[in-house]
């Protein structure tokens, strides 16, 4: 049966790594809101610094954000970006004086408050646009080959806690028998290694991803330093002491536990046992719950202890289903209680799911625009799609546990009326075979040998393998008798045919078991539900490295450009030289309100004084070359000396307008100049 459904669990496995792999890098949670200088906006005096505002909060160093010159050439003072309070979301960096005109470039590299890197670049311009030459890295922060790995490490991460804390509360809080099954000993052992590895390549790969992206920096120490300096190199090291912890709880439960016969003892090792587990487990979860997507945004405070209570509920679900199923197929029988003692731990774990994870979904999309509209609204419809067809899934598992208790009161009442029944086991097993067996089929040859030589030896006839050392002997049943008394005296013989007997009864409760419907309506459904929570994992795993939908909205309501539409409006210098008598001066222009639709416009002519210049003729027209629109003239009246302006001046788009004016300052002088502007 498990051969049949192997390929049907490779698929799902496959599914789940698909997901990961589709991906790609890891979604910034720290989106740019706003800037100062503003993006594409062009000003006429060199700032004394650049400030940025992300919509939460974030970690920075030396290198967060650097300005580039024209040529490429960084023009801050290369010290640690200074904080504008704000909650530690508004970052600036001085300028270095005299900086000439042209384009400049705002690159920044920062770590938001849930532990994942953000990166970007902008532009602005000082006096009017230039060619830039200025380079900022293709590759994406978190992406890359250490992207990979420390998505990889993540996953299995995330896998290794649910299996760990959830096949030892299995063993603990269902099946006790378990603890001395070599097949669970291992899955919960293994689970350890798993997280603990896992764990110690987050925090190794945690600087270059984070940081340069490079895994030659892996190793470095500097690097590593300054991980564990930041909340979640904090967290992975406090995750590692905690699994000490848990090394220790688990060498004692498959320890002095299972070997433990007292029933007063046995119980007072469970009560510390699951006291110092929970304490464990709670721990481990709050690593995830201190540094991550918890740890920022509305009620922290609340979402911290809801967040742990969500990942205990799903270990105890999901790792406990993982460890029932080993329990099946790999283990000896596990009684029917055990089975449904864990159906209500899992029913309990549902629930907790379901409000847990309600709460998180409110917290984390906020809005019905949110959930349908973003990438992580649109992940958890399929978590919660997922979720859905594991829960009921699950439920065809209830009914199968169930039937298996029907079956077993018919049974036993027809054993009782029945002339020669047999008397019925303590415990009925679920389902049967030997630890570490693996093979039905060796095991049904041991129990074939093994009748053979049960009925020679009642038929007077030497065992299958003694023909010879019967023909030696004298002929006749002496011989056979001769030939049978040192087999029954020797010790080796007898235990030889003890296990053969073992297996051959193993064997026998194997085949009727794997021919019971109710028990392998059971496994099959198992180890389906094994199947999908690979999958679940996966998608939980992607939602924690994609932005929430209530941040991305949030962003996506004050990205620069929106900004600029609540700026008011938009002002320009822009010299001019016409090369005449009285041919230099400057334009002053307005745009009010500086944003989509209905716009007034104001035009100044000043004198290199600053005093109103009277000129024959001002023109104004607007281009938005990126939408290929344009040039729109303004019908400007002249209202006074050097004052010209226009109404219903329409602007139908936002975007980066190139501002024309021809200024004329006598019959024959003219001169055409531009400007760039952002307006909504």
């Amino acid at each position: 049966m498990a051969a049949r459904l192997l390929p049907v669990l490779l698929a799902v496995l496959l599914a789940g790594l698909a997901v990961l792999a589709g991906a790609g890098s890891a979604g910034a949670h720290a989106a740019l809101t706003g800037s100062d200088p503003q993006q594409d906006s062009v000003v006429e005096q060199a700032p004394k610094e650049v400030a940025l505002t992300f919509s939460e909060q974030i970690a920075v160093d030396e290198d967060a954000i650097r300005v580039l010159d024209p040529a490429g050439n960084r023009v801050d003072t290369e010290e640690t970006p200074r904080s504008l309070g704000s909650g530690g979301a508004q970052y600036a960096v001085k300028l270095r004086a005299g900086l000439p005109d042209g384009t400049f470039t705002v690159a920044y590299q920062v770590v938001s408050a849930d532990s994942h890197p953000v990166a970007g670049a902008f532009t602005f311009s000082i006096g009017a646009p230039s060619e830039t030459s200025a380079a900022v890295p293709d590759q994406a922060s978190g992406g890359g080959a250490v992207g990979a790995l420390y998505g990889i490490a993540r996953y299995l991460s995330y896998a290794g806690f649910t299996l760990l804390v959830g096949g030892a509360a299995f063993v603990l809080a269902c099946w006790p028998r378990g603890a001395g099954v070599r097949p669970m000993q291992r899955l919960v052992a293994f689970s350890w290694v798993g997280l603990t590895a896992a764990t110690l390549a987050m925090l190794l790969l945690r600087g270059p991803y984070a940081g340069s992206g490079k895994l030659g920096d892996v190793f470095d120490l500097e690097v590593l330093g300054g991980v564990l300096e930041t909340k979640t190199g904090a967290a992975l090291v406090s995750r590692l002491l905690l699994l000490a912890a848990a090394a220790l709880f688990v060498a004692v439960l498959f320890g002095a536990y299972a070997r433990r016969e007292d029933p007063k003892e046995r119980r007072d090792l469970t009560f510390g046992l699951a006291i110092g587990g929970t304490v464990v487990a709670v721990g481990l979860a709050a690593t995830w719950a201190m540094s991550e997507h918890a740890s920022t945004g509305l009620q922290a405070g609340i979402a911290m202890p809801v967040d742990v209570l969500h990942l205990l509920a799903v270990a105890a679900w999901l790792g406990g289903l993982t460890a029932l199923l080993v329990a099946l197929y790999r283990g000896p029988a596990v009684e029917r209680n055990a089975v449904q003692r864990f159906s209500r731990v899992a029913f309990a774990s549902v629930v907790v799911l379901a409000l847990t994870g309600l709460y998180q979904s409110w917290r984390q999309v906020g809005s019905w625009s949110a959930l349908t509209g973003t990438s992580y609204g649109q992940l958890l419809l399929v978590k919660v799609g997922l979720v859905a067809l594991l829960v009921a899934v699950a439920g065809l598992s209830r009914r199968w546990t169930g039937r298996l208790g029907e079956a077993s009161g018919e049974s036993g009442a027809q054993g009782a009326e029945g002339e020669g029944a047999a008397a019925p086991d303590p415990v009925e097993p679920v389902t049967g075979s030997t630890p570490d067996s693996g093979d039905g089929e060796r095991a049904e040859v041991v129990a074939a040998t093994a009748e053979a030589s049960e009925r020679a030896e009642a038929e007077g006839r030497p065992a299958a393998g003694q023909g010879a050392e019967a023909e030696a002997g004298a002929p006749g049943t002496e011989s056979a008798a001769t030939a049978r008394v040192p087999a029954q005296a020797d010790p080796a013989r007898e235990a030889q045919l003890r296990r053969q007997r073992e297996a051959a009864s193993a064997a026998t409760r194997k085949k009727r078991r794997d021919g019971d419907p109710e028990r392998s309506g059971l496994r099959r459904s198992v180890l389906l539900e094994a199947g999908i929570a690979v999958v679940v994992l996966a998608v939980t795993t992607v939602l924690t490295t994609t932005e929430p939908g209530r941040t991305e909205e949030e962003a996506a309501a004050g990205t620069p450009a929106s900004a600029a539409q609540q700026q008011g409006p938009v002002s320009l210098s822009v010299p001019f030289d016409t090369g005449g008598k009285d041919g230099k001066g400057t334009v002053l222009l307005d745009v009010d309100p500086g944003r989509s639709g209905d716009n007034a416009l104001h035009v100044y002519v000043q004198d290199p004084g600053e005093e109103p210049l009277d000129v024959p003729e001002v023109k104004v027209a607007l281009t938005l070359e990126a939408q290929e629109l344009g040039p729109l003239t303004a019908p400007l009246e002249r209202i006074s000396e050097g004052h010209w302006s226009a109404t219903g001046v329409q602007i139908p788009l936002a975007g980066s307008w190139t501002v024309s004016v021809t200024v004329r300052t006598s019959d024959i002088d003219q001169v055409t100049v531009s400007k760039n502007a952002r307006i909504g």
